[in-house]
């Protein structure tokens, strides 16, 4: 490979050399940093990972929020919440999320990890106390109103994605390399799924306290509870320093995009599409799973839906401990995989049988259940760790944002695509649709996602440098000052070692 180094800057106002080290060495510096931490960035590494769960689960509750909204408003306001309106209003959160991915993306890796997470945060906040207040002389205008709160909401919980995942991820990988998945996972997946039933146990509990006849009440605290969960994130995040890998890796000035696309193109690919699959089929099935089970039920009352609800969000929960123990078993791209052709088998048997498997309930719930386990043990827990794993530290927010990005685009195409689906061609064909995404995500997968299991991730932080020198780039590298990096390089050869 090229002629390369990293250097060490004491201090850029000093007058002496700074200190000459290769890249290898520079990965071994890391990991001996990341293994000897002292006890302040112990503790500050425990409250990074706890910091991500509580924001992530807080956007689980978010995310599910609509699920029995959308029946409360329909019984409420009847036609004028058509499924035009519906699919706008439960839409706003996913353009926000977009839009909070990748301008997120790019301060935590610009800014800083700590800067991203308070600002999303705070949009959390905002959004959620606007939804809760949001009056109108009108039901459109009502409407109107939540679709602008739930817009700023989105735009948090989407910029939570790559600055709280990204920030969990390097600090598990400093505790222990070989734990990183299965830590990573509970801290963002489980929470976000947990969201599901929690959205509709705390819907339960306030619909029984005020009763069918105070809807308008039961739907306003329900978006108000929305508010104190993030409240609570603030304290704990007050106690975070920068990982390491971030303080090492960084690079805030000159950032080469362009060298970063030629290398991590089939990662990318890989990761954007498998993610758009992922929420395509997982987002609308959230969404409107409670007005499928409705429709199911014979002389069904709200209560009721919600409880059957209840259930199939926590059938869908064992996946995700499946799946958090698959990954270092089988690997992260097997169990990806092994996740998609769940959507194959549950939801062509839904969809071939549907005519006569919703005349048993319980038994449809069930299958209903066990195809979105499927997808929170594979693509679920995958997607994310497998979208911080495949990039370095410098760049790994801002791919991480695009692709959990195209994953609330595929949300948004999906729940748009929802409604003509199910009238045009039938509600079973919602389920072979998801098959069919099931198939093209394992090959998808298979050909574009890499294996990264148990893989430190200052390997890659090297390894990228390397590609970087190698290719004539030159830069500082690194968040603080007393620890800035100089990646000098001759350009008398472009041939990587990688």
């Amino acid at each position: 490979m090229a002629n390369s180094t990293l250097s060490y800057s004491q201090n850029p106002l000093a007058n002496r050399s700074p200190l000459v080290v290769s890249a290898e060495e520079h990965a071994i510096k890391v990991r001996r940093e990341a293994r000897s931490m002292s006890k302040k960035e112990k503790v500050s590494s425990i409250f990074t990972i706890a910091a991500a769960g509580l924001g992530l689960i807080s956007d689980g509750y978010q995310n599910n929020l609509m699920t029995m909204a959308n029946v409360v408003f329909k019984n409420i306001y009847g036609t004028e919440y058509s499924s035009i309106v519906s699919t706008r209003v439960s839409n706003a959160l996913l353009v926000g999320a977009v839009l909070g991915q990748i301008f997120v993306g790019l301060i935590c890796d610009r800014v800083g990890r700590k800067v991203a997470l308070f600002a999303t945060t705070a949009l959390i906040v905002v959004g959620a106390t606007l939804a809760t207040a949001a009056h109108a002389s009108t039901p459109a205008g009502l409407f109107w109103f939540l679709t602008v709160a739930r817009g700023i909401t989105g735009v948090g919980v989407g910029g939570e994605y790559p600055a709280g995942s990204t920030s969990a991820s390097e600090a598990a990988n400093e505790r222990s390399p070989k734990t990183r998945g299965p830590v990573f996972i509970m801290v963002t997946n489980f929470v976000l799924s947990f969201g599901g039933p929690l959205a509709v146990s705390v819907f339960l509990i306030v619909l029984s306290a005020a009763g069918e006849n105070h809807l308008q009440t039961v739907w306003r605290v329900c978006f108000g509870i929305g508010i104190i969960l993030p409240l609570g994130v603030f304290v704990v995040r007050m106690r975070m320093m920068s990982t390491i890998l971030y303080k090492k890796g960084a690079i805030k000035r000159n950032v080469p995009y362009g060298l970063v696309a030629k290398r991590y193109w089939k990662s990318l690919i890989g990761t954007c599409f498998a993610w758009f699959l992922y929420d395509f089929v997982t987002f609308p099935n959230g969404v409107f799973s409670a007005t499928i089970i409705a429709s199911v039920i014979k002389d069904s009352d709200i209560k009721k839906t919600a409880e059957w609800q209840l259930l199939l969000g926590a059938i869908a929960l064992p996946g995700i401990f499946i799946g958090a123990w698959l990954c270092n078993v089988i690997g992260r791209k097997n169990t990806l995989m092994l996740g998609f052709s769940g959507y194959l088998v549950f939801g062509l048997i839904i969809g071939c049988a549907y005519d006569k498997i919703t005349k048993i309930v319980p038994l449809f719930v069930v299958f209903y259940g066990l195809m979105q386990s499927s997808g929170n043990m594979g693509p679920g827990d995958m997607m994310g760790l497998v979208s911080v794993e495949s990039y370095p530290t410098a760049v790994r927010g801002t791919c991480y944002g695009i692709s959990a990005a195209l994953g609330k685009v595929g949300a948004a195409v999906g729940t748009q695509a929802f409604t003509p689906i199910e009238t045009n061609l039938g509600k079973k064909w919602t389920f072979i649709v998801a098959a069919i995404c099931g198939v093209v995500g394992v090959l998808v997968t298979y050909f574009f996602i890499p294996d990264m299991t148990g893989i430190d991730l200052a390997d890659e932080d090297a390894k990228f440098m390397e590609y970087l020198a190698a290719n004539g780039w030159q830069g500082s590298v690194g968040e603080e000052i007393d620890a800035e990096l100089i990646v000098a390089a001759e350009r008398s050869s472009l041939d990587e070692k990688n």
